[in-house]
């Protein structure tokens, strides 16, 4: 089994370099959507998340290969990656002032209680979902220097060419040295309109799934998803998911083995653990698999704000920890840490100290600081 192998800091342009969408997300709060006025704008995207979380809250060089639009919403979108201090490799497209092409839009309320979170698209004529091989000059990219590649499923559904470049990616990033990650994020939905607009059946598209996902993740040195991502993302099974709220640990390393003996070029797995009581009440724990190593983190009782956000919140924390050379056990409670945290505020990226995450890593409690 190779064992995971972070290149050293110096001289490189970027620790970590993302691929996804950008989009807007927009948030009535408490309100349902059907009786809302008002929204917050928060700029998002799983893997931009990422990328903006190492960057202003751990202090990373991280960048951004993406879509943008040139109309007054894609220069919102740039302001706010201008301000995350994360550099962009856009591939640049026109609006037509009519139909687009267009930024994504996700709509997002809260939930408050017994009301669960409601979330849905508005991603008709995306320009992400037109990026293909081709769209960025990987080699000029990499040969600046890159550490860590990351990019998911969420971006991967949007359209077969977006597969198709996650792996022209990941196949560059390889040749430069760079760690690979993946964030699984499984997303029926998406992958049910890709395939419906190919002709084919709900069944066919999760088919689809699992087969496009297991191609990507052949090229993956560090895999982030839960059980429901592992199961119906990789089609590997397990545990019934949907009549099983709490998510036993030794079951999911159960299943990291099952992973493991499909892709023997993982090296690491890592995924969080919450238990839903109410949409503002959550237990919180987060698990790794690494280098044959397994590692939890404690658990914790997490009153929620705003639950979007705190995978990627976690996968910051984690990858920030493995590429500070940190052991695996305080990568782990960094990233459980910077997720919880992350599920506090509204919107999708931290808003966090790296003090702040230290802290209540090493069990800090929420007593006033004066």
């Amino acid at each position: 089994m190779s064992v995971l192998s972070i290149p050293a800091a110096a001289g490189k342009a970027h620790d970590l370099l993302a691929l996804g969408a950008l989009v807007t997300r927009l948030d009535p709060g408490i309100i349902p959507f059907a009786e809302a006025n008002e929204y917050l704008l928060h700029v998002s995207g799983g893997e931009y998340n990422v990328a903006t979380n190492l960057s202003t809250c751990f202090g990373m060089k991280t960048a951004i290969a993406s879509a943008i639009v040139n109309y007054p919403i894609g220069r919102r979108i740039e302001y706010a990656v201008q301000k995350a201090g994360v550099t962009p490799y856009f591939k640049r497209f026109d609006h037509d002032g009519v139909r687009g092409p267009n930024m994504a839009i996700v709509w997002s309320d809260r939930g408050q209680g017994v009301r669960a979170p409601v979330v849905f698209y508005n991603r008709s004529n995306e320009a992400a979902q037109q990026l293909k091989p081709g769209s960025f000059d990987w080699e000029a990219i990499f040969s600046k220097g890159v550490r860590w590649f990351h990019s998911g499923g969420i971006f991967s559904a949007l359209s077969p060419t977006t597969s198709e470049l996650v792996i022209e990616a990941m196949q560059a990033a390889k040749k430069a040295g760079a760690v690979v990650s993946f964030d699984l994020n499984y997303r029926a939905k998406l992958w049910a309109v890709a395939a419906a607009e190919q002709g084919k059946s709900a069944e066919q598209a999760s088919e689809e799934a699992a087969k496009t996902l297991r191609k990507i993740v052949s090229y993956v040195d560090i895999l982030v998803g839960n059980e429901e991502d592992l199961q119906k993302g990789l089609g590997l099974k397990g545990q019934d998911v949907e009549s099983k709220g709490e998510l036993d640990p030794s079951a999911f390393f159960g299943m990291i083995e099952n992973v493991i003996k499909d892709f023997p070029n993982i090296k690491a797995v890592a995924t969080t653990l919450r238990e839903v009581h109410s949409t503002n009440r959550h237990s919180w724990s987060a698990v790794l698999w690494l280098d044959g190593k397994t590692y939890q983190a404690p658990a914790t009782e997490l009153d929620v704000y705003d639950r979007v956000g705190g995978g990627d919140g976690f996968a910051a924390g984690l990858f920030y920890g493995l590429l500070s050379g940190k052991g695996a056990q305080e990568s782990l409670r960094l990233g459980w840490a910077h997720g919880a945290l992350v599920t506090t505020t509204p919107g999708d990226t931290s808003m966090f100290t790296l003090d702040q995450v230290e802290a209540f890593a090493k069990g800090g409690s929420a007593r006033i600081q004066r």
